[in-house]
């Protein structure tokens, strides 16, 4: 890819954001019939969607913990999700990764005591991707797991933060991430008390720069948890009045 001159001018980047821009998020729960909580994000150019399965018996049983549930967490992208290497068919390192941070966050958030010898499953698919995929599949995630009534302490949020021409900016699309030459910093957090979930760095920050980071962060997910709330309260709402929520086409 050829990296573009500039990537912010006069203020604006590339794409006409601000530098505490988030991209345009739309979430939609309860996307899939056969699936016990679902969501659909789009984030910008990212396309991803979340499907959990459980509480349920755990398979093999030798898994099971008596004292609470277990999660287990798979993060794919599909072949045609992107034209870089890690958008190929079948599991990698990148994608084992991901799985086992998705696994960490939520293993801080849900409930799990409340089901002994069980299992909780959350596969998220990479339908289209254009950079900050991890934080989309956690937003998406916890959306699932909320509408699979899976109870939770709170929901998570996540966005990443980076810095681009020596500025520090919020929400890196794919052009940015791998053109700066700055950092890339994803962060997930419980919207109710800040808690840090997720903190991962690529790059280097100054000391000075990171009350800017957790500041961006923590605005964002604010917004990022409307998104969320509104479209559990669409299907809750829906089913109070005897109605059944209508699934959505992935489209």
């Amino acid at each position: 890819m050829e990296k573009p001159d500039k990537l912010i001018v006069n203020g604006k980047r590339l794409d006409g954001r601000g530098v505490d821009d988030l991209r345009p998020i739309s979430i939609h729960a309860h996307v899939l019939s056969n699936a016990d909580g679902s969501a659909l994000i789009r984030w910008g150019n990212n396309l991803v969607l979340a499907g959990v399965r459980g509480p349920r018996e755990c398979f093999p049983r030798h898994m099971a913990d008596p004292f609470k549930a277990i999660i287990r967490a798979k993060y794919e992208m599909t072949p045609f999700s992107s034209k870089e290497e890690h958008g190929r068919s079948g599991p990698n390192r990148r994608s084992i990764e991901i799985s086992k941070l998705i696994r960490h966050v939520f293993e801080n958030v849900v409930l799990l005591e409340k089901y002994p010898k069980s299992q909780i499953d959350i596969f998220i698919e990479i339908l289209q991707s254009d950079g900050g995929t991890r934080c989309a599949a956690i937003t998406a995630a916890s959306v699932a797991l909320a509408d699979a009534g899976i109870p939770m302490k709170d929901m998570v949020q996540a966005v990443a933060v980076g810095k681009v021409n020596d500025e520090i900016v919020l929400d890196l699309n794919y052009i940015e991430d791998s053109a700066s030459d700055g950092a890339d910093v994803p962060i997930a957090v419980a919207g109710r008390n800040k808690d840090i979930l997720l903190f991962q760095m690529d790059g280097i920050l100054d000391k000075s720069q990171f009350e800017e980071v957790f500041s961006k962060v923590f605005k964002a997910a604010d917004k990022i948890k409307e998104l969320q709330t509104k479209a559990l309260e669409e299907v809750y709402f829906a089913t109070e009045k005897g109605e059944v929520k209508k699934r959505l086409p992935l489209y």
